[in-house]
């Protein structure tokens, strides 16, 4: 269990463990909107939305990473955010997001009278315009 009414927070990739500490809080990205999480909060499992999660306090202090897909677990004293990427706003490209968002929107303009490929659009699209705003965040502009 966490000491001091702090989470255990670990965001693990496939490729690396990129979190494995504690936090005050945690703010992130579900697939339906954010979610602020305090020590204690109710337990759920939720889908990832594209955006940053937040880590404020705690021994891993004040941190960001974007993420795209993936699952958070919550639990009374712990976090477990397993993401298909982390990245953080500091290192994304904003051209290659650009470049991803006029994809969405061609995929959009094509997608004809088929309602998955309305859907998968629109995910690009949001993944795109989420990176662009992270990126314009942290002060990176292309």
């Amino acid at each position: 269990m966490a000491e001091n009414n702090s989470l255990r927070v670990r965001l693990v990739t496939p490729e690396k463990i990129f979190i494995d500490g504690t936090a005050d809080s945690v703010s992130l990205p579900s697939s339906s909107g954010y979610l602020e999480v305090l020590y204690a909060h109710a337990p759920l499992l939720a889908e990832l939305g594209p955006g940053e999660v937040t880590l404020h306090g705690g021994d891993v202090g004040d941190r960001q990473l974007f993420v795209a897909q993936g699952f958070v677990e919550v639990l009374p004293d712990r976090v477990t955010i397993l993401a298909e990427s982390a990245i953080p706003p500091r290192d994304i490209d904003v051209a290659e997001a650009r470049q991803e968002l006029d994809r969405g929107q061609k995929m959009w303009n094509e997608a004809g009278d088929v309602a998955r490929h309305y859907d998968e659009a629109n995910r690009v699209i949001r993944e795109a315009e989420e990176r662009i705003a992270a990126a314009g965040r942290a002060g990176k502009t292309a």
